[in-house]
């Protein structure tokens, strides 16, 4: 047997590694664009599940955002149906921007689809096809938002049904490895449409930071997303702890939230105002800040908006939210 291409076998992989705790016969939902990334993820799951071994069904959503995307999305059809996989299915969303843009909106729409769909088959798990440039851009974009150490953790390796194989692997190793196999990717016109920023981010601000501080970049940003992937994932366990400790059925204990340590007590701030319908995309820093000295320093300050029409107050040793309009 020939010897794998090195991109090849760097997909392959990364996939192997996400499917080693799957139970014989379990169904794999492969979502797929048609781009060079998950188009390779495709190829490497079919490559990688023996025959009997798992049941891979290729999936391809439709937002309906360009013309032409219902033909687009019936040729990444065939093509999955052409690699090989069990069966295929595609699905077309409807994308309503909500004030969170079109990429964040239609991204909601994907996955809500792609979940209904391993609903659907009884999928053990869907794989997206991330790569280790997207994990960069993703941690170059948490970094201009200021949004701390959630933001600049990057994309998870999993949550929930769904699973991102290829986040040590290149978009070039994608690339080629479409190459090798004779696969011809679509190119997905937004991708080179610098209205968006994180086209922006991957055009000029990373090929600028690769010049001038060396190569590696990509991977360095992709490596310190792991890093403090982990300690965020610590933070949250403690952060549900103290979160319920303070929580009683009026509002948040005063006292509790003062004896946290700061780090924690902002972080069960920002869970207590999303849980009570704060908007995640518009909840900054600044109404984090103003939330504590609710806290830490009242002086008989009377609320706190915060984004989602949602206020904040201190009433007798209780912090309280309340919706308004």
């Amino acid at each position: 047997m020939a010897p794998q291409h090195p991109a090849v076998a760097a997909v392959r992989l990364g996939v192997r590694r996400a499917l080693t705790d799957l139970d014989p016969g379990a169904t794999v939902l492969v979502a797929c664009s048609g781009g060079a990334d998950s188009l390779a993820l495709a190829a490497a799951t079919v490559a990688e599940a023996a025959p009997g071994s798992l049941r891979v069904v290729g999936a391809t959503v439709d937002h309906g955002l360009q013309d032409g995307s219902d033909a687009q999305a019936a040729r990444v059809v065939q093509q999955l149906a052409d690699l090989g996989v069990d069966e295929t299915v595609g699905a077309r969303v409807v994308v309503s921007a909500d004030g969170s843009g079109p990429e964040a909106a239609a991204r909601e729409a994907r996955y809500a689809v792609l979940g209904e769909m391993a609903r659907h088959f009884s999928a053990a798990a869907v794989l997206l096809g991330h790569t280790l440039d997207d994990q960069a851009e993703t941690v170059l974009l948490g970094l201009t938002r200021g949004a701390g150490a959630r933001s600049l953790a990057g994309m998870r390796r999993s949550f929930e049904v769904f699973r991102r194989p290829l986040l040590d692997v290149t978009r070039a190793q994608t690339e080629t490895a479409c190459l090798v196999l004779g696969l011809e990717p679509w190119s997905d016109p937004h991708n080179d449409d610098d209205r968006f920023t994180r086209v922006r981010v991957r055009t000029r601000v990373l090929p600028v930071l690769e010049d001038e501080l060396g190569p590696g970049v990509a991977a360095t940003l992709a490596r310190t997303a792991d890093q403090l992937r982990r300690d965020t994932a610590y933070l949250d366990e403690v952060t549900a702890a103290a979160l319920a400790a303070a929580t009683g059925p009026d509002g948040l204990s005063v006292v509790v939230l003062a004896d946290l340590h700061e780090a924690v007590r902002l972080r069960v701030l920002r869970s207590a105002a999303l849980a009570a319908g704060a908007l995640p995309a518009e909840l900054a820093t600044v109404h984090l800040d103003d939330l504590d000295r609710l806290v830490t320093a009242w002086h008989g300050q009377k609320w706190v908006d915060l984004p989602g029409h949602l206020r904040a107050s201190r009433s007798g040793g209780l912090l309280v939210f309340r919706s308004v309009g």
